[in-house]
């Protein structure tokens, strides 16, 4: 088999067979690199110097910095920006592959960590951010910004030009078409940034490694679109980053909706040709507000036996 050649570290060239009708042709075919990312932490307790790994996560290479100050605030375990002293990677430095597949996050000495925290055990996959976690239950533990309530104030015509701007910003996605994006937007429908990943979970991560690391949060004037689906883990991350509307162009899970609900949080699904559902916090939404439609309560409908 011939070795895949690299095209730069998000995308690689393989061999395909390409085949139309009954008409088979060699070619070549553009892939989204996938590999692992260690995250390990360097910290001070009892005046003692440790280092923890914290995290193993498949993503695509590039932002890793970024990818782990999210991770890390988005988990709860760093706070605030003024916690973290340097990001490096910290692989050996003979393999320059591997070098790269490990970011160590250095923490200032004498800040308070949540130890207990750190001993669940993550391995997050790049289809669902929760395998590996100790218990959902868990993640309730976390404290969560207050949103503001039903603000800011978004018009629907915003909110139907987001997944056209999403899509327009997904460079890699456009010469590979395997990649999930996060793309923040401003109450106007601005783009403010968007990231990329195989991970959607880890696409999140970038986006709030990248305001965090910028001292921005919380981003409680903003909207996150993510591509996809909306899973329990993006709205936990979307809430600990303070934003206070997720819209996604696929299906909201059912923990998702129960969060948003719980937390005041506006959330959007199926967000696509001109139309979208509000699963919570319809206040948020312009004309909603305006013509003082809110949201029956929530409940859960047994499918039925021919469903």
């Amino acid at each position: 088999m011939e070795k895949p050649a690299s095209t730069g570290q998000n995308i690689i060239t393989v061999p395909v067979l390409k085949v139309e009708g009954n008409a088979f042709t060699r070619g070549d075919d553009l892939l989204a690199v996938e590999e692992p990312l260690q995250i390990r932490l360097n910290y001070e307790s009892r005046g003692v110097k440790r280092e923890k790994d914290i995290s193993i996560t498949m993503r695509t290479p590039g932002h890793d910095f970024e990818l782990a100050a999210g991770f890390l605030y988005s988990e709860g375990i760093l706070r605030n920006r003024g916690q973290v002293v340097e990001i490096r990677q910290t692989g050996p430095e003979d393999n320059p592959r591997q070098q790269r597949n490990r970011v160590t996050v250095s923490v200032k000495p004498g800040t308070d960590l949540d130890l207990g925290r750190l001993k669940r055990n993550f391995y997050v996959s790049s289809s669902c951010g929760i395998c590996g976690k100790a218990s959902i239950e868990r993640l309730h533990d976390l404290h969560y910004p207050s949103l503001p309530e039903d603000i800011p104030l978004v018009e629907a015509s915003v909110i139907h030009r987001l997944p056209g701007a999403l899509r327009e910003g997904q460079a890699i996605f456009n010469r590979t078409g395997g990649l999930h994006a996060a793309g923040l937007f401003d109450t106007e429908g601005h783009l403010v940034g968007l990231w990329e990943d195989v991970g959607r979970h880890n696409a999140v991560d970038k986006l709030i490694g990248d305001e965090f690391l910028k001292d921005h949060i919380p981003l409680s004037n903003h909207i996150l679109m993510v591509s996809g689906r909306t899973s329990f883990e993006l709205a936990q991350k979307a809430l600990m980053a303070g934003i206070p509307i997720l819209a996604s162009v696929g299906a909201p899970s059912s923990l998702s909706v129960e969060i948003a609900l719980r937390y005041q949080m506006t959330l959007l699904g199926f967000v696509r040709d001109g139309r979208f559902n509000i699963y919570s916090g319809a206040a948020r939404i312009g004309k909603a507000k305006k013509n003082g439609q809110s949201l029956p309560p929530y409940r859960t409908v047994p499918l039925s036996a021919d469903a």
